[in-house]
């Protein structure tokens, strides 16, 4: 990624706009997982200890442009002090005269935390004058919310057309490590890709089919596959009208010399329920009436093997459904083999992201993203409006 970083400009006595990616999970309006907040946390303190002052920005769930109090950024006000050691000031709005007037009073070393940048409509329509009243507020623009990089709002895109623009730590570290796996990565390189639909995956497999030497095809998306080769799949998830693409994805596969591994056996189901009874299927063919829920032993240990001597893996997506305790096991074990494995690891997507998190095992993988939909994107290849808008 070929743009400034925080490490190429001098923050001193400046006040800057930072975007981070506050977006966290809440109940009853405390926070249950603070992981992006400590992602942030290399930006904020290292501009903080060169002595500029910060004006923070992010959104927090879909409140569509009303100000609804469960989506406020006033929740997550304390955690911030917490964890910055640092006077936080809660702005009582996004915009508007008061706020101008907080953020001008900012001394170094001080953070003005405005409003969810969603209450207002303007932010995604990425409107002109919303980003100009945005820009009023700092001297300096600082892009670290990799998160919501896919979008084209006015605090991710619009604003950096207004100021001096650099991405912080986690935004280059994300960059960096996307674009080693899809310009230069050390082979053999694994692509694990599961998820329900192939709908949602077919661009990543696509779009990797020319860098990966092999892929690993499961959850609720390999049937489609293994329909297509002509195995029975019960009434396992399937895309009929994806069947073609299917089909093709093989035969390119093939014809590259890219092996594709498909789960060899499962673990089914008599419904799509957590109170399901899992049953071991040792055969590829899933039958009638049984529907399939994670992958069997002898996928998994074909998955280990395959990433003994991988060099490079990048894993988006579930082996099954994991969020049901009796239907994790494939995704565990595959969270295991990727921790364990000696080359670099990138795991991307919500799903496999809340997977390792789940297993406790995020602090053995290489590089876990923040991103799930942007990570998504950049794996298939598309240029990320709020990372090409520090380019320009």
């Amino acid at each position: 990624m070929a743009v400034r970083t925080i490490k190429d400009i001098d923050p001193k006595g400046k006040r800057i706009l930072v975007r981070v990616d506050f977006n966290v999970p809440l109940k009853d309006g405390k926070i249950t997982d603070d992981t992006r907040m400590q992602r942030a946390l290399p930006t904020l303190m290292s501009l903080l200890e060169r002595g500029a002052s910060l004006v923070v920005m992010s959104h927090l769930g879909r409140p569509k442009g009303e100000k609804k109090p469960e989506f406020s950024l006033s929740q997550l006000k304390d955690h911030l002090v917490d964890i910055t050691k640092t006077e936080v000031i809660m702005a009582p709005d996004v915009i508007g005269p008061e706020v101008e007037s907080l953020a001008e009073g900012l001394k170094a070393g001080q953070i003005l935390l405005l409003e969810n940048t969603r209450y207002y409509l303007e932010e995604t329509d990425n409107d002109p004058q919303f980003s100009a009243e945005l820009a009023r507020l700092g001297d300096l623009y600082v892009n670290d919310a990799f998160g919501a990089a896919h979008r084209a709002h006015a605090s991710t895109v619009g604003i950096a057309g207004l100021l001096p623009s650099a991405a912080g730590l986690l935004m280059e570290k994300e960059c960096a490590f996307f674009d080693k796996v899809l310009e230069n990565p050390e082979k053999p390189f694994v692509a694990i890709i599961g998820g329900a639909k192939v709908s949602s995956k077919i661009a990543v497999l696509d779009s990797l089919l020319d860098k990966a030497d092999a892929f690993v095809i499961a959850g609720g998306m390999a049937y489609t596959f293994l329909k297509v080769q002509g195995h029975s799949i019960g009434n396992s998830l399937v895309e009929d009208e994806f069947a073609e693409t299917a089909g093709t994805f093989m035969a390119n596969a093939e014809k590259r010399g890219v092996k594709v591994l498909l789960p060899l056996d499962h673990v089914v189901a008599d419904s799509f329920s957590d109170s399901a009874v899992p049953e071991s299927i040792d055969d590829v063919n899933v039958p009638d009436g049984k529907v399939a829920m994670d992958i069997g032993p002898k996928t998994i240990a074909a998955v280990g093997e395959l990433l003994s001597d991988a060099k490079t893996v990048v894993w988006n997506g579930p082996m099954g459904v994991f969020e049901f305790d009796a239907f994790a096991r494939g995704t565990l074990d595959v969270a295991r083999w990727v921790a364990d494995c000696k080359g670099t690891t990138v795991v991307g997507g919500g799903d496999s992201v809340a997977a390792v998190n789940k297993f406790n095992l995020a602090d053995k993988i290489d590089h876990v993203s923040t991103g799930g939909g942007a990570s998504l994107e950049y794996l298939e290849g598309k240029a990320l409006p709020g990372v090409e808008a520090l380019k320009e």
